[in-house]
């Protein structure tokens, strides 16, 4: 197999664009040809206590390079197999942020959502705070879709001083729409995760809940 050390540029991970993975980039939202289409989402107003995960997309992406450098694809010695060989991925930029503006920025996340799902391609989406989740979710309508969501916090908030649509509140509004068949969260921190009444809603909106204690009981196989 030929490979980056054979011919053309070395490129290495600190020369050139920071795409994802120095994958091609696309900015061309109604001309995306791939199998996997990466998507940034700098968004952070939906944050109650730490801001910054706006700059998530541009770390992610330069951390990424790393993985670009001199291989066709990434081989795993224990399952003797490269993985991404073959496999078409473009970065397509960022979603436009529009400061303190929510529901815009909201907008323009789903818009590049769509976008990739009618191209055939899968979307892979960098945040972000996780309120980027109800226009990602948005996006899917029409599409029977079923979450599995791992994280510590069950995300389950409805509506807390006006606020439908920040960092708290993504699987509640996920679990509105009619597209989405089911939740199951995983890793679900004990205390503080959420009140009673997030609990007894989630479950009654067919939301199946494992703590991290019940995911070490019953171990990664059965889980």
């Amino acid at each position: 197999m030929t490979n980056a050390y054979d011919k053309g540029r070395l490129n290495l991970p600190f020369v050139g664009i920071s795409t994802f993975g120095k994958n091609p980039y696309q900015p061309d939202w109604s001309n995306i040809d791939a199998d996997f289409a990466v998507l940034g989402a700098p968004f952070d107003f939906g944050t109650q206590f730490r801001a910054g995960a706006r700059f998530g997309p541009r770390g992610i992406r330069e951390a990424s390079t790393l993985f670009s450098f001199g291989h066709a694809g990434a081989y795993d010695h224990e399952d003797d197999v490269t993985y991404l060989e073959g496999v078409r991925i473009l970065d397509i930029g960022d979603a436009d942020i529009v400061h303190t503006d929510t529901e815009t920025s909201h907008a323009n996340i789903e818009t590049g959502v769509r976008a990739i799902l009618a191209a055939g391609a899968v979307p892979v989406v960098l945040g972000g705070d996780h309120s980027i989740n109800i226009p990602c979710i948005r996006a899917f309508a029409g599409r029977p879709l079923h979450i599995v969501q791992i994280d510590a916090h069950l995300d389950f908030v409805d509506v807390r001083h006006g606020v439908r649509h920040g960092h708290g509140n993504p699987m509640r509004r996920a679990a509105e729409q009619d597209h989405v068949k089911g939740i199951t969260a995983l890793g679900i921190r004990n205390v503080s995760s959420t009140a009673k009444d997030g609990y007894e809603a989630a479950r009654k909106m067919g939301d199946d809940i494992l703590s991290v204690r019940q995911v070490r009981k019953l171990g990664i196989e059965a889980t």
